[in-house]
């Protein structure tokens, strides 16, 4: 089997796509999916988001919220809004936001090895999100959410997609949030040779974002597997649906943290057990660190600036010495104690698309008594990770631009 393959995509009729592409499923809750799909009745939120056609407050986990997707994605197909290729191809996917851009390729990825750990993992994953992405997939036997793969960068690759980037695109929408989204159709059997062939060299990829949807696709493949009496391996099921960027062109921001209150201690006993472990500088204006192991901090109107004691990091170890271990090791579980940050309710996480000022707000209201600003994560440190065989703190990373859902489908015949 190899690495990743060409596929027959599932694809917005010419000239629809403005109308169908929306932003990931996981990024907006119900409410807000309701609000960006309003008069627009062929969004992809309809799909990936059901229940914003259902009456308000139903499950968005029920079983009529599954079907319900169904529904609405046949209605597409019928419709001719959305078509499928007639052939395998690859298809070249440019994200453009503000004076960023990257390019990267739509293809499936194989299962099996996700499955040995060539696509290597740096999360863990909660068995309830995997089983509504299970449950979403056999419902519309269909992979619609694609998983974000990085690589380290190919000179092949790289000039190979130059060249098809030379030529007219199938899709060019700028969506409401001002991210401009663009692909190319392969169909030259010589460039799709080549691209599977470069990728089969590579010693693996990684996930960037997407770990629920991956493992989603290695059970429904696991489960079709065991109910079929001829499984030869190359059925549709035992590949998922991925966007694979090098990892050169990776964006990555900071994704900041807020603290309810300062675990009863005053200002100043909480600032003299900070200063053990970091050095403290005030600021007259926010702090957006500038290196690693550089931190913001905002606590009663005032930023301070904190860097933390260099014999505190271990070098030799590529989580501890992650910027979000260091601040959860010194900081907030010895002196906040926020012990388990995914469970613990006083501590919320920001993206850092958000800007600082969303720090200040949440601080200012009285909602949150302090507020850390982050140095993003490096993709080398994810890379690491992940070679390791390790998992990263939770919210470690905040991608950005995000995936538009519906560009590309991945069809489980």
């Amino acid at each position: 089997m190899s690495l990743i393959r060409p596929f027959p995509g599932l694809r917005p009729a010419p000239g629809r796509a403005v109308d169908v592409l929306a932003p990931p499923y996981d990024v907006l809750n119900t409410e807000e999916a309701r609000a960006r799909a309003a008069g627009k009745p062929w969004s992809f939120l309809h799909i990936s988001k059901p229940e914003i056609d259902l009456p308000p407050g139903t499950d968005p986990y029920s079983p009529a919220v599954y079907a319900k997707g169904r529904e609405n994605f046949e209605r597409q197909i019928r419709e001719g809004v959305l078509q499928r290729d007639k052939a395998p191809g690859y298809y070249v996917y440019r994200l453009v936001m503000g004076a960023h851009a990257q390019t990267g390729l739509v293809a499936v990825a194989s299962v099996a090895d996700y499955d040995i750990n060539r696509i290597r993992k740096h999360e863990f994953t909660r068995p309830d999100k995997e089983d509504d992405r299970v449950q979403q997939i056999d419902a519309l036997n269909a992979q619609t959410g694609p998983v974000f793969l990085t690589y380290r960068r190919s000179a092949v690759i790289d000039m190979l997609v130059e060249a098809i980037c030379a030529g007219v695109p199938e899709v060019d929408v700028t969506a409401d949030d001002g991210v401009r989204h663009t692909l190319w159709v392969v169909s030259d059997a010589g460039q799709i040779d080549t691209i599977t062939r470069t990728f089969d060299a590579m010693d693996c990829l990684y996930i960037a974002d997407g770990h629920h949807r991956s493992a989603a696709a290695s059970r429904v493949a696991a489960a079709r597997k065991a109910a079929s009496s001829n499984h030869n391996d190359g059925e549709s099921y035992n590949y998922f649906l991925s966007v694979i960027f090098p990892d050169n062109q990776m964006q990555i921001m900071d994704y900041n943290r807020v603290v309810r209150d300062l675990q009863g201690v005053s200002r100043e006993a909480f600032l003299q057990r900070v200063a053990e472990a970091f050095e403290v500088l005030p600021e007259s204006s926010a702090v957006k660190p500038e290196r690693a192991h550089e931190f913001g901090m905002y606590l009663q109107g005032q930023w301070h600036r904190l860097r933390i004691r260099l014999d505190l990091i271990p070098v030799s170890d590529p989580v501890r010495r992650l910027d979000v271990s260091l601040l959860q090791e010194n900081l907030l579980a010895p002196i906040l104690g926020i012990g388990d940050p995914r469970r613990d309710k006083r501590i919320d996480f920001i993206g850092g698309i958000r800007g600082l000022k969303e720090l200040e707000r949440r601080v200012d209201s009285g909602e949150m008594a302090v507020a850390f600003s982050m140095y993003p994560t490096s993709i080398h440190d994810m890379m690491s990770v992940a070679d390791a065989n390790q998992v990263m703190p939770p919210k470690s990373t905040w991608f950005e631009p995000k995936l538009a859902d519906g560009l590309v489908s991945h069809v489980l015949d």
